[in-house]
């Protein structure tokens, strides 16, 4: 069974509105791709750190999604792994577990309940701003 990398924004958009699962270290977004196999796509953003942890951390996901998909990965979906602070800390042999863990729910059908995003510094109503 072959993977494919996601490359398109669009792709990664549309996953965000599939089954979401949070741990620790990641996120995982699953989204039904109507028959393009098993794909995957990597998210780290500069609040993780600079470059070379970015790196280290994408790395890091690569290695567990190609491991962990062929086997555990859901037919014909994206799969989408975006990091968190905590990720590049944790015990590899331990974010394995977490991915089969995540996968096994959003095979299911079954993720994290979306009550929103957390409200940003900025975004508060009725600041102090003028």
């Amino acid at each position: 069974m072959t993977l494919s990398v996601l490359t398109k924004r669009a792709d990664f958009l549309a996953a965000n509105a599939g089954t979401r699962n949070a741990r620790a270290g990641f996120v995982l977004l699953t989204r039904p791709n109507s028959g393009q196999g098993i794909r995957f796509g990597i998210t780290v953003t500069k609040k993780i750190g600079n470059a070379v942890v970015r790196n280290r951390m994408k790395r890091r996901f690569r290695e567990l999604l190609r491991a962990a998909l062929p086997t555990l990965g859901l037919p014909d979906h994206d799969h989408v792994l975006i990091g968190r602070a905590g990720g590049i800390e944790r015990d590899f042999h331990l974010m394995a577990e977490e991915l089969a863990r995540a996968l096994a729910r959003a095979r299911e059908g079954r993720g994290d309940p979306s009550g929103g995003r957390r409200p940003r510094k900025g975004d508060r109503k009725g600041g102090n701003r003028p």
